[in-house]
């Protein structure tokens, strides 16, 4: 097989090409390079590929996303209809997503900024101490992702619901399924979106989901941007029917200097870096994939267009 790796985003794409050259030595692995004659490759790696990749590769059958969010790869316009196209279903993401979340669940509940100020001003003040039943928290999204927060905040005794489409169960969660959000969200202190962006769901984040949740409630958005409404956040934030959010992704990228978010104290910001597809693991699932497809063999991971992920 000949694979070409694309992207208009990775600062090391050699680096990449090596790698999955050496997990996969019986098979050619080249850069994509523009100005080369057109390319007879079989496969891609991507992560936001270039616009005229489909008309330099005319004999591309499988394209494995470096990402889990594939909503990029279906809005490309001449995207073959005919290719398969094969989402990353973990490369080390969902330990560090999960990492994340619990860092601000526990900000959050153990009062750790509010002791960072009483520190700036010098005070010895203990708060509260923690009432685990009082920080609910609700996962959206039951994938690997979804899925492996639920798990790791179970672990610490937090009360946890996840919400999906399936409404498959979850070890150590609630599971509420399509038609339960109301329910869901009724118990949700702490919310979490981990949600794949379609149709359905962009816009989900917005002033009608917050109303629904416990008091004092939390956001923490480490999907999409565009899940959420930002001017519902603010509004929310300042009738202080939220208390504060956690945001790694925007609906614009990089977050632009003098936006709302980058000075208001309830606002976490960090610039997409939740889960990042590590490149060792990355490599050994997209090198054993390919190895299926080869000989023939189902894979995973396999995006349904009509479901959008």
């Amino acid at each position: 097989m000949e694979i070409v790796f694309a992207s208009r985003h990775e600062s090391n794409p050699r680096e990449w090409v090596a790698a999955l050259q050496q997990a996969l030595p019986e098979h050619q692995v080249r850069l994509w390079d523009a100005c080369q004659p057109r390319g007879q490759a079989d496969a891609a790696v991507v992560w936001a590929p270039p616009a005229d990749l489909f008309a330099h590769e005319p004999q591309l059958k499988h394209l494995f996303n470096l990402g889990a969010g594939v909503d990029a790869l279906l809005q490309i316009p001449d995207l073959p209809a005919d290719i398969t196209l094969v989402r990353m279903e973990d490369g080390g993401m969902a330990v560090q997503m999960a990492e994340y979340v619990l860092h601000y669940l526990i900000r959050e509940s153990r009062d750790l900024g509010q002791y960072a100020d009483l520190q700036a001003q010098a005070r010895w003040q203990p708060l509260e101490d923690i009432d685990r039943d009082a920080w609910t928290v609700g996962v959206m999204g039951g994938g690997v992702m979804g899925a492996r927060i639920a798990q790791v905040c179970a672990a610490l005794d937090y009360p946890v619901a996840v919400w999906s489409r399936s409404g498959r169960p979850v070890a150590g969660a609630q599971s509420y399924g399509q038609d339960e959000l109301a329910d869901f969200l009724a118990r949700t202190r702490v919310l979490v979106n981990a949600l794949p962006l379609t149709a359905d769901t962009q816009g989900i984040l917005s002033r009608a989901v917050f109303d629904q949740l416990r008091p004092d409630a939390y956001l923490i958005n480490i999907a999409r941007g565009d899940h959420l409404v930002e001017s519902d956040l603010l509004a929310c934030l300042d009738s202080g029917r939220l208390r504060g959010a956690a945001l790694d992704v925007f609906s614009c990228e990089p977050l632009p200097p003098g936006h709302r978010f980058w000075s208001d104290r309830r606002i976490r910001v960090t610039p997409h870096i939740a889960g990042a597809s590590l490149m060792s693991l990355t490599v050994q699932q997209i090198a054993g994939k390919v190895r299926a497809v080869v000989r023939g063999e189902p894979i995973t991971g396999i995006v349904d267009r009509m479901r959008q992920y």
